[in-house]
């Protein structure tokens, strides 16, 4: 119990102990050393000396331990965490000897220490520097490739957590709203459905490592051809995957565009053509032969045309070709999510088509027909057929009539699908479907335009890369407060705002936070907002953070900007140097939002406490002085040039908390929280 106690408080309990057993001796003495009998009016003469005696006593250890504490106790404490420091937050200063003047030899040894630490340090430093550099080069030279790449690259664990982007890839997913980074989940940038299809198909599959896909952001605005990749055998992570991106928006719509306009062709000519053909034919003696041959001539033509145009309606739509029995798992899984017991059987072909889609559009169907009748198990089969592929759906029962068939077809599929239907579907492809009643049942058949017989099937910015490869093996924690520090993303935020008093209407007027992951600081993936208050800046607030009413002017408002910021702090611990304040601005707008900081939070204050004692100064000036840390001029009481230096403290905090044993998220809210009379702690218990 005493060990977990500061230096200083058990110097004090100590002088507490030795005060106590002082008076006991001093009353024992008394007791027993008096005559029984003795006169009185001595007897009150003795023990009036023995409590001034005992005041005396209890004076001079208090000045004893004040100047114990002053001139020991408290430089001991900050020795060490100078030590600290210099040991494993990589301080380069000079140790200050002069507050430890009275500790003899102790600080010129701790200082001598620290330097040959630095000296040794920089050694070590060196000789792996030019151990390394021809690795670094190799690097740095891999990291400019793959930045000039033009479709975007992501490399995701099996947990859909993004460890790798480069400039392409952040260029096409970032939005206003929800900036690319690193350990974010991926499905907050693509819809989930056609990847985890995917995953689990090359995860459950034993002929391929690849897959593609067309997917969509999840608003829809963008459509992506994707390419997915195993790559877990050359990880920790053995369903780690990479995917390449090419956005096929513009090249989609411009097919949507061609079939549309061809389409209204065919709907608009070809009925005037027939028209003519049969007026023609009726008016024999009056339409001359020559005109009625050339009409005729271009009926057919109509009809060749639009023959041809339907064969070639998907050629440019990109697909990749699929092989069935991976197409007959998913199609299985979906049907199976329904309750029904499924059989299946096919060949050995490979089909060109979108699976989420054909997967979607049959499982769309089957939904209809369980809606119209009992159904307990289905059959799919798949064989070739004429160049091409049918995938035969069967049941016991009757199958639809052409009208309800057509208006199953007209409604649009789940939302996963963007509002497509299944008639847009059938399009895309040039498939079609038709159904059937048999003796033994009902029957759909839906016929794929290419297909291929195969015995194995091979599927076919800005200049940055962001990567860290450790998050690979990152642990997965039931529980944060079990979770180690470098296990955690941790985003650190700073605000400037209109005054010091939310509760009387002053707002925020600047936003700004940085990303911590594994440890260090990602360059790229910065928020700075600048936020319009709805009320005027006091010019002396101006004078401290910078920000006037003419710079917010056209910036977003509060809850705009809040919402952008809970999106880049999801999933995340928030850090600030003094969050109560911080927090107070976006708390008081939770209930306007909908949305809720409830987020970890971690306070520089607190943790600059328990690493360097609670009697230090823990302003932000100060622990960046006692920690090394420059902020250039012009960026202090900025948002980013706070939030900036916080974050480089915190990382140097961490290394230091880690050192102490304190490298549990639980284990550093327990030191903490011993600290809560500098600053609240924000963390529910």
């Amino acid at each position: 119990m005493l060990v977990r106690l500061s230096l200083r408080v058990r110097i004090f309990l100590f002088f507490v102990a030795l005060a106590i057993g002082t008076l006991l001796a001093l009353a024992l003495v008394l007791w027993f050393g008096l005559p029984n009998g003795s006169n009185p009016e001595a007897l009150n003469g003795l023990l009036r000396g023995a409590i001034v005696a005992g005041f005396v006593l209890l004076g001079l250890f208090a000045w004893f331990w004040y100047l114990f504490d002053i001139n020991m106790a408290k430089p001991i404490e900050g020795l060490a965490g100078a030590i600290r420091a210099r040991t494993h937050a990589h301080v380069e200063d000079e140790l200050d000897k002069s507050q430890a003047k009275y500790l003899g030899d102790l600080a010129d040894a701790a200082s001598a220490a620290a330097a040959t630490l630095a000296q040794a340090r920089n050694a070590a430093t060196e000789s792996v520097a030019r151990e390394t550099a021809r690795l670094s080069g190799d690097k740095s030279k891999l990291e400019e490739l793959l930045a000039d790449v033009p479709p975007g690259v992501l490399l995701c664990t099996s947990r859909h957590r993004i460890v790798f982007y480069n400039g392409a890839a952040h260029r096409l997913l970032s939005t206003e709203k929800i900036p690319l980074c690193l350990d974010r989940n991926l499905f907050d940038f693509i819809k989930d459905g056609p990847v985890r299809q995917a995953h689990h198909r090359l995860l459950d599959g034993d002929t391929s490592d690849t897959a593609e896909m067309l997917c969509t952001t999840p608003d829809g605005s963008r459509r992506l051809a994707v390419r997915m990749r195993l790559v877990g055998s050359s990880s920790d992570d053995r369903a780690a995957y990479a995917l390449t991106l090419r956005d096929v928006t513009t090249e989609l719509a411009g097919h949507a565009r061609r079939d549309a306009l061809l389409s209204d062709v065919f709907e608009r000519v070809a009925p005037t053509v027939e028209a003519l053909a049969q007026t023609a034919a009726k008016e024999q003696g009056t339409v001359p032969d020559l005109i009625r041959q050339e009409i005729d001539a271009l009926r057919a033509m109509m009809v060749q045309l639009e023959e041809r145009f339907e064969t070639c309606r998907s050629d440019g739509w990109p697909m990749a070709f699929i092989a069935s029995h991976d197409l007959l798992r998913d199609i299985t899984k979906r049907l199976e999510a329904t309750g029904l017991a499924v059989k299946v059987a096919s060949e050995r072909l490979a089909l060109r088509c979108n699976a989420f889609d054909i997967t979607a559009l049959i499982g769309h169907l089957v939904d209809n027909i369980q809606a119209k009748q009992p159904l307990d198990h289905v059959s799919v089969v798949i064989e070739q057929r004429n160049g091409g592929a049918v995938i035969q759906l069967r049941w016991p029962g009757s199958a639809p009539d052409p009208e309800t068939l057509e208006s199953w077809l007209h409604a649009s599929l789940d939302a996963s699908q963007a509002g497509l239907s299944g008639h847009a579907i059938l399009k895309n492809h040039a498939a079609s479907l038709s159904s059937r009643s048999e003796n033994a049942g009902a029957e759909l058949c839906l016929s794929i335009r290419q297909a291929e017989r195969r015995d194995e099937v091979v599927a076919q910015s800005n200049r940055f890369v962001v990567h860290d490869f450790e998050l690979l093996a990152r642990a997965h924690y039931e529980k944060i407060s079990d979770a180690r520090l470098d296990d955690l993303t941790f985003v650190v935020f700073d605000t400037e705002t209109t005054g010091l008093l939310p509760e009387q209407g002053d707002e925020i007027v600047q936003l700004a936070a940085v990303r911590v992951v594994n440890g260090r600081r990602i360059q790229t993936e910065v928020f700075d907002c600048l936020v319009n208050p709805g009320r005027r800046i006091p010019p002396s607030s101006t004078a401290v953070h910078g920000v006037s009413d003419d710079m917010v002017a056209d910036a977003p408002g509060v809850l705009d900007v809040l919402e952008r910021f809970h999106r880049f702090a999801d999933g995340a611990v928030l850090v600030a140097h003094n969050a109560p304040f911080d927090m107070e601005f976006l708390k008081r707008r939770e209930r306007e939002l909908g949305l809720y900081f409830d987020h970890p939070i971690l306070d520089t204050v607190l943790l600059s406490a328990v690493v360097f004692g609670q009697s230090e100064t823990h302003s932000l000036d100060a622990l960046t002085r006692r920690l090394g840390i420059h902020i250039p001029e012009g960026a202090r009481h900025t948002a980013l040039g706070d939030t900036i230096a916080t974050a480089d403290a915190f990382i140097k905090l961490k290394a230091m908390l880690e050192a102490k044993g304190h490298d549990r998220f639980g284990e550093v809210l327990t030191e903490v929280r011993r600290h809560r009379r500098l600053l609240k702690d924000l963390n529910t218990a």
